[in-house]
């Protein structure tokens, strides 16, 4: 068996080898989408524009302007004393944020009263505005955190402080909050999974589409050996895709590892098997490439979306969410996440390898069997 399999495995890297095009194939697409999805897949909202209208132009007007100019979350691209000026900037997109200080402001401060600020925010884009709008909320904070320190007014009668409570946030395992951290272990799980489910359904209906499948199975060789030596080299390719993401995570984007990379390969085995067993089962149900290519589509979607990797889980309606139950990617995510971020060990971790060893084992299993049903 060790022969045959050995002889399979020789075939495939041999035919790897002839493709001039298959190492650039592999590698390059992998690093550029590596790169694409670090810099672009991020919630961090920059460069906001926004549109100011001071009607009260005093000291604290200003301040508060600038406190706007040095968050480096907005960039001022209008200043101006007409409010239809405002509108015709949120009207023509020209600006996403306007920000509105009425006459009185300071005036109001130093009384102690509650000084009105207006801010206006274009919804069209709803998560650039939720963002935006709590970026505005903290710099209004600020503002009103550093005048409530000033005693503007010593002669006058200051009514008796009241006790408040102050919320400290101190976030763990990313104390920066930098959403890189987030997304680039998903993209390791992500790419891998789709290359490694293409790799496995489009060489076998190669092969079967060129004809050279029935004259393999003509030989020696078993069914069960033909499957494991076809797929196996897409296992090593597989483990070679997530070192080389991982590498380029911790490199490049500066994505901390502290957890064991024994754990992280104990994980990417067992997914591994999962993403081969979903390969072979689309290979099963294609005869050719096309038809592979669009049940790959159609199923590469799916897992995409309810793998946790940009939308969380427990927004999404119960329904949807015990379909993710049978989704490998969703639980490779929460192994690779917290063995980069948190150092999780397998006390820790043990349902999510678990799931995965089943759903790997149940998919390998229902792959062989129906195809070995299409060879007879």
């Amino acid at each position: 068996m060790l022969e045959r399999l050995y002889v399979m495995l020789m075939k495939e890297f041999i035919e790897l080898k002839r493709d001039r095009w298959a190492i650039f194939r592999l590698v390059v697409p992998l690093v550029l989408q590596v790169v694409i999805y670090g810099y672009a897949a991020t919630f961090t909202v920059n460069h906001v524009a926004t549109a100011v209208l001071d009607l009260d132009r005093s000291q604290a007007s200003r301040n508060l302007i600038s406190h706007f100019a040095a968050a480096g979350r907005f960039d001022i691209v209008d200043r101006t004393d007409d409010e239809r000026r405002i509108t015709h900037d949120i009207d023509t997109d020209q600006a996403t944020v306007a920000v509105l200080i009425h006459p009185g402001f300071e005036q109001d401060l130093n009384n102690g009263r509650s000084a009105a600020l207006e801010v206006v925010v274009d919804g069209t884009n709803s998560n650039t505005a939720l963002i935006a709008a709590g970026y505005v909320s903290q710099i209004v904070a600020q503002f009103e955190a550093e005048n409530s320190t000033d005693d503007r007014r010593p002669d006058t009668q200051v009514a008796p402080r009241t006790v408040t409570v102050s919320l400290q946030e101190r976030p763990w395992f990313n104390e920066s909050l930098d959403d890189r951290w987030f997304f680039i272990p998903g993209v390791i799980g992500t790419l891998t999974l789709m290359q490694v489910m293409s790799l496995t359904a489009f060489a076998i209906v190669r092969e079967r589409e060129v004809g050279t499948l029935e004259q393999v199975m003509v030989s020696p060789i078993r069914p069960f050996e033909f499957i494991l030596g076809k797929t196996l080299p897409f296992f090593l390719i597989g483990l070679g895709d997530i070192a080389l993401v991982a590498t380029i995570g911790v490199l490049w984007f500066r994505v901390p590892f502290v957890g064991s990379p024994w754990i992280m390969l104990l994980g990417a085995c067992l997914f591994l098997l999962a993403a081969l067993g979903l390969g072979l089962l689309l290979s099963a149900f294609s005869r050719t490439q096309q038809q592979a290519f669009a049940l790959n589509f159609f199923l590469l979607n799916p897992l995409f979306i309810l793998s946790g990797f940009a939308f969380p889980i427990s927004a999404m309606p119960k329904v949807l969410q015990w379909l993710t139950i049978i989704n490998p990617l969703r639980y490779f995510l929460v192994v690779i996440r917290a063995v980069f971020l948190k150092g999780a060990g397998i006390d820790v971790l043990w349902p999510d390898f678990a799931a995965m060893a089943i759903l790997g084992t149940g998919m390998l299993t229902l792959s062989v069997m129906r195809f070995r049903k299409s060879l007879d």
